[in-house]
């Protein structure tokens, strides 16, 4: 779905007599706003994501949920190269600063996610040590640099920096990816790569349009010359990679934008006057998008494995015969001489290293459960959010707990999205889905074809253990919904004053009602003391518990 385009030789006329911009001269038009004023809005909103993300950061001090996993795996690929599996007794001496060569064995832990979340975690306990702050260290940066990115996306979709400003809080006020953004989990760096290749996505459609705008036609084709090289789809390209790189769901999206931006390019051609223009941009546009994206991405992937290719003989040795899949072949027996020849082998024997990976995603879990599993169905409704630490009957007098006699207190950490933010956004996507279909603006493409990939597909997974702090990487578009609805009802700056005021009264009580909301939930997301009473003010549902 694409933006009506008036024809490049337009001659029509508003209803005050005035041209219609041609598509040539709307291609070229720079939006307005002072981009000094633009970054330092983005900044001052980064900055104080920043200082929320970093504040105590390792509290609780302790594995918290999954991070017994990702922690260890991402220390033992920076130590190693590879990761190891751990002997009993591993966590509380590496929490007592006791580690030991002792603790690790040699043999190769079966892993089945991509490295590169981990290799980001194990960077920040290289940096500032193996414990809680250190492997947190990396999420912290990643989740305050998606605030950043989720300022300039919207500011350059809306042409409105106080929109940007307002997308930014809101991501920065969320529980859900404020949680994850504390915690050495894969979920915050898959949604951030992909927000990242959506932002260049974005901008590569502008700059396209701009060289389309000045290039050079070639017969019904339209403009070629000077279309070849797209820097923003390459970047993309990169950062789908990296998504993908660290878990598997990030392939749905970056098909669903691969598909968006050949509509994107032919809409542009159309526009232009090319006739047929999505069969000749599915040439001209649609291949090299394809090397672009898809051919990067993978380039990307396979490189994130370095690791494992450089070990591919342990690997070989110790799980070429496993449970989660046929075994390798009797090729695993002899060794390569050469390096041409160990690298074809070694990939061969990560090929099939991946086999076991989906045999285990697709058949491994059918039997599991889990108590905070959730159906994808109530995710947008923050229906069942996971528990990740708790501390529970703590005495009065004890810890400072001030609870009556008869009572006690508990700390907890909920990874529960904030619920103002997430039931709005509800009522924005469904707007987003008319606006996309209705308006044809292609604004709300964005947003539409983020929910469908980051969500429907986990349907299909409903009957395993899955989680509601997937739903993170939802979020970002969830956001672009809202900021396009908020944009409406807040209307442009040339618009009736009184209109304008009673729409910027609309937005700020939005946003104010996010912030308190968030305020009033804090010690649930950061392991806060609180009375048994206080608890359940804050614990609306069954479900939360």
């Amino acid at each position: 779905m694409t933006t009506t385009e008036e024809p490049a030789t337009s001659l029509s006329v508003t209803a005050e007599g005035h041209p219609v911009p041609t598509a040539r001269e709307r291609f070229l038009e720079v939006r307005t706003g002072d981009p000094w004023w633009g970054w330092s809005v983005t900044l001052m909103v980064t900055a104080l994501a920043g200082f929320l993300r970093f504040w105590r950061l390792g509290t609780p001090a302790e594995f918290a949920f999954d991070e017994t996993y990702y922690a260890k795996d991402g220390w033992s690929l920076w130590e190693h190269g590879y990761a190891r599996n751990w002997t009993d007794g591993a966590n509380e001496a590496i929490l007592d600063g006791r580690m030991r060569p002792g603790l690790q064995t040699d043999d190769p832990t079966m892993v089945v996610h991509p490295e590169l979340g981990k290799w980001l975690i194990g960077a920040g306990e290289q940096l500032f040590g193996f414990d809680p702050t250190g492997w947190r260290v990396a999420s912290a940066v990643v989740g305050t640099l998606m605030v950043l990115v989720m300022v300039r996306l919207v500011r350059r979709l809306t042409g409105s920096t106080l929109l940007g400003a307002v997308a930014g809080l809101l991501l920065c006020f969320d529980g859900l990816q404020f949680t994850l953004s504390r915690l050495a989990l894969l979920d915050v760096f898959v949604a951030f790569f992909l927000l990242c290749a959506v932002a260049c996505l974005v901008a590569d459609r502008d700059w396209t349009r701009a060289r389309m705008a000045r290039a050079t036609w070639s017969g019904a084709w339209g403009p070629v010359s000077g279309l070849w090289w797209r820097p923003w789809r390459l970047a993309a390209g990169v950062m789908f990679g990296c998504a993908v790189s660290c878990k598997w769901s990030a392939l749905i999206p970056l098909a669903g934008f691969g598909i968006l931006v050949v509509l994107w390019d032919s809409g542009a051609r159309r526009a232009l006057g090319v006739r047929t223009a999505f069969l000749r941009s599915a040439v001209v546009d649609g291949l090299p998008a394809f090397g672009y994206l898809v051919g990067v991405a993978f380039l990307v992937y396979v490189a994130s494995w370095g690791g494992w290719l450089a070990h591919a003989d342990v690997y070989e040795a110790r799980l070429s015969d496993n449970a989660y899949g046929p075994p390798w072949g009797d090729y695993v027996r002899t060794d390569p001489d050469g390096f041409f020849p160990s690298l074809v082998q070694g990939l061969r024997s990560l090929f099939h290293y991946h086999q076991d990976m989906w045999s285990f995603h697709s058949s491994g879990l059918l039997d599991a459960t889990h108590s905070y599993q959730s159906k994808p169905q109530g995710w947008l409704f923050m229906q069942r959010p996971v528990v990740v630490a708790t501390e529970v009957d703590i005495a009065p007098g004890t810890q400072g707990c001030t609870a009556p006699a008869d009572s006690d207190c508990i700390r907890e950490i909920v990874m529960l999205g904030t619920p103002v933010l997430w039931w709005g956004g509800v009522v924005a996507l469904l707007h987003a889905a008319y606006a996309w279909v209705a308006r044809r603006d292609w604004r709300y493409g964005v947003a539409i074809v983020g929910l469908l990939t980051t969500w429907v597909p986990f349907f299909r997974y409903a009957d395993r253990p899955i989680f509601s702090f997937y739903a993170v990487t939802i979020l970002p578009f969830t956001i672009v919904a809202i900021s396009l609805l908020l944009g409406r009802v807040l209307g442009p700056a040339s618009g009736p004053r009184r209109r304008r005021a009673v729409g910027a009264t609309v937005v700020g009580t939005f946003v104010v009602l996010v912030v308190l909301h968030f305020a009033w939930l804090w010690p649930v997301y950061t392991f806060e003391l609180l009375t048994t009473p206080d608890w359940l003010d804050r614990i609306w549902f069954r479900s939360w518990i």
